[in-house]
């Protein structure tokens, strides 16, 4: 994980809506990324989520409406201490009511007077009945509200307490999470890039139950995807057949099975991109005639294939690249490291190569670490540590190279 995730200042306003019961959850991860976490509860919240559970999980007395200008604690000035203290401000479940006064510019309550004094960046996350989020009223108080530079995160679509199925749910921890993350990132220096990234392995079925394919997670392209989002670009993502995965939440994901369909997919979306990232581990090899039924064994002591090559994505992409394209590969490599991915770049025409030597413990397929040597056609590095920290260590260089 990113050092700058963890250790961070989040006030986290808690409205009047059912989905405050989420909280807990989020409130409890925070710690476990050592932030320090205040709590402010509007009087509906109060009464939907205990605030007693909310300070043990945070560690402090959690805010309530009562201590806004109140004898015992208003001399604290709540709003102005949070407000001044918070690297970022997440308002979540926001319920319509807030949103409106939000908008208004009201300091009624503790959390309106907090969000209107704070100068950290705002993240709100509406939650509510389907029909009072569609309404034009709550529209419009989101569309002002995100004018001015507040973050608004859309609800997501599913069944609500109300009965309704519709776009109204607060979303998961994870893409909370992950909101809150891009807020505190220090770096906003790819904004406005377009990077297209390929992740995960492809299939070459054989017939309808058997494939040819290699170990590949697409954790390693995936981590280049997130960082590049995290750093203000826009991004989509060519991804192969992988295990479960985790939030992809920001990322436009285009999914593939097989070498041709993963070639055709980047070829599409080439002129969009000003970066393409090569990180896919994409088969060499297909078998020209799949067959239509399950191959049989029986009377067959050996089964001999015939199998002709894929295209060679990367160097098509090489072949085809405009002059303001980078192009950044990835080479998972066995012996001579540096000497075959030097090779492999110049070969396919790539601006930059990430190698690695996958027999090395903790650094081949699925694992969760990585160990590379990032190489340029003018500078090389190596990069240690989990998948995001070397994604992050490879934009750096791009970043200083590239756009320097």
């Amino acid at each position: 994980m990113l050092d700058w995730k963890r250790s961070r200042k989040i006030l986290l306003c808690v409205t009047g809506g059912i989905a405050a019961y989420k909280i807990p959850d989020l409130a409890s991860r925070l710690r476990k990324l050592d932030c320090e976490v205040e709590i402010v509860l509007t009087k509906g919240a109060e009464s939907l989520v205990s605030p007693l559970a909310l300070s043990t999980l945070s560690g402090r007395r959690a805010w309530l409406q009562d201590d806004f200008l109140s004898d015992k604690r208003g001399f604290e000035i709540p709003h102005i201490r949070l407000a001044d203290w918070a690297e970022v401000v997440v308002v979540a479940p926001c319920s319509a009511e807030t949103a409106f006064g939000l908008a208004q510019g009201r300091a009624d309550s503790i959390v309106e007077a907090a969000l209107l004094a704070t100068r950290a960046p705002v993240v709100l996350f509406p939650a509510m009945n389907v029909h009072m989020f569609e309404h034009p009223a709550t529209q419009q108080n989101l569309r002002i509200l995100a004018e001015r530079g507040v973050r608004v995160v859309d609800p997501e679509f599913g069944s609500l307490a109300c009965g309704y199925e519709g776009k109204g749910r607060l979303p998961e921890t994870d893409l909370i999470l992950e909101e809150i993350a891009y807020a505190l990132s220090p770096r906003r220096d790819l904004a406005g890039r377009h990077v297209l990234v390929t992740a995960g392995p492809t299939r070459e079925y054989l017939d309808p139950v058997r494939f040819i394919s290699n170990p590949s997670t697409g954790k390693m392209g995936l981590a280049m995807a997130r960082t590049a989002w995290y750093r203000g670009a826009e991004v989509r993502v060519i991804l192969g057949p992988t295990p479960p995965i985790g939030s992809t939440h920001g990322l436009g994901i285009q999914n593939v099975v097989s070498a041709l369909e993963m070639r055709d997919a980047v070829m599409e979306n080439l002129g969009w991109a000003d970066c393409v990232v090569k990180a896919a581990a994409v088969g060499d090899y297909r078998s020209p005639n799949r067959v239509e039924h399950k191959i049989k064994r029986e009377k067959k002591d050996t089964l001999t294939l015939s199998l002709e090559q894929n295209p060679d994505i990367a160097a098509e992409v090489g072949g085809n690249k405009r002059v303001d394209q980078f192009l950044i590969g990835f080479a998972a490599e066995t012996d001579d490291v540096v000497k075959n991915a030097r090779a492999k770049m110049a070969r396919k025409g790539l601006d930059m190569m990430v190698a690695n030597d996958v027999t090395v413990p903790g650094c081949g397929f699925g694992a969760d670490s990585n160990t590379v040597r990032i190489i340029s056609r003018d500078d090389e590095t190596q990069a240690s540590g989990s998948k995001e920290e070397v994604a992050d260590a490879v934009w750096e260089m791009v970043v200083h190279g590239w756009l320097s």
